[in-house]
């Protein structure tokens, strides 16, 4: 599930139907396409896809179909056999009243290469009229107003850390501003994709190193499908060893044996993805007075690379494991842009003190 895809429930949007509860035809559907390859024989033709980017069509597949139960139910005599024109424009009005221009464009988009994906002989080709028709009045929200750069984060995060470990008075108030700092630090500086950070495991994917804390995603869960292993700042070192030996137990109340890396506090197990992106937004709104999404510091990332590191043209692509280089563009024309402001108030400065 993307960033842009909301918590089941929130603002009254409809949750998604998990693929267990889609009709008989499409579960069965996408069971085959998403049908892995064995030696000679080959996968389905979703099988190729990044596990992340599968379980985002599915998401949204899944909300088509709930708001199909709640107001007409699909028969599902034949996968995809819903995907309808009337269905399809009930949705998108639907979608409107609820959420921005950007999430109605992605959502459709994750409808049509679903319904291509389930049912590859039929003819969507109006679908895909209609997500061209809404790209082309789309307004993306600006992240200006919204834009802190890394080194703010990572102070914010480590200053959580530092004053939790001074100044809380109870373990368990302690414990958690040491965790909520070390998320937004290590975020900050490791800006992965929100799926992955918060699937991280202690001796798998997060794993110590000859002395140094290491990321290390698979190819088969990242959505560029390129395995991504990145060194953790030895500056948080003694932050990851606090957690691990001194916050991170206490969530767990020893009635947990999870590797997973981030606790609740609630519920002594592995924190949910929705969770820790709601307590991110909350805690940085608190510490730097912005809510940064998850998202968000993937952008802080690109920027400050864009900002500070133009003399390395691809350093963002690297750090946010893009691909596709033409991706970042956008922060290095936003940086570029920051940065002529800036020399143009000097020059008008220079003027009007002569």
């Amino acid at each position: 599930m993307s960033s842009a895809d909301p918590s089941p429930g929130k603002s009254g949007f409809p949750r998604s139907l998990s693929v267990q509860e889609w009709p008989e035809a499409d579960r069965r559907a996408w069971e085959y396409v998403c049908r892995p390859g064995a030696r000679l024989k080959a996968g389905g033709t979703a099988s190729h896809l990044a596990q992340v980017t599968r379980e985002t069509i599915a998401w949204r597949y899944g909300v088509f179909l709930e708001f199909l139960r709640q107001t007409d139910p699909p028969d599902g005599h034949a996968a995809a056999s819903h995907v309808t024109a009337p269905n399809v424009e009930a949705f998108v009005t639907s979608l409107t009243a609820r959420v921005r221009s950007v999430t109605v464009t992605g959502y459709i988009s994750g409808l049509r290469r679903a319904a291509e994906l389930l049912a590859p002989t039929g003819d969507f080709s109006w679908l895909a009229d209609i997500e061209k028709d809404l790209k082309l009045v789309m307004e993306p929200k600006s992240k200006f107003d919204r834009l802190v750069l890394t080194p703010r984060l990572v102070e914010a995060g480590l200053t959580l850390v530092t004053e939790a470990q001074e100044f809380a008075k109870a373990d368990f108030a302690r414990a958690r501003g040491v965790r909520n700092g070390l998320i937004i630090a290590l975020l900050a500086l490791c800006p992965i994709r929100l799926k992955n950070f918060a699937s991280l495991e202690i001796g798998c994917t997060f794993k110590e190193v000859s002395g140094s804390w290491w990321i290390t995603l698979p190819a088969v869960a990242t959505k560029s499908r390129r395995s991504d292993e990145r060194r953790i700042p030895g500056l948080l070192n003694g932050h990851i060893d606090v957690y691990l030996n001194q916050a991170r137990p206490i969530f767990l109340r020893g009635e947990s044996t999870t590797n997973a890396l981030w606790i609740s506090a609630k519920t002594s197990g592995p924190m949910h993805v929705n969770y820790l992106s709601r307590l991110i937004s909350q805690v940085t709104l608190q510490t730097v007075g912005v809510a940064v999404s998850p998202h968000l510091f993937r952008t802080a990332a690109a920027s400050t690379a864009a900002a500070y590191g133009g003399n390395t043209p691809h350093l963002a692509s690297a750090l946010l494991n893009h691909t596709d280089p033409r991706v970042t563009e956008e922060h290095y024309n936003r940086a570029s842009s920051m940065s002529a402001s800036k020399i143009y108030t000097e020059i008008t400065d220079r003027f009007r003190q002569d």
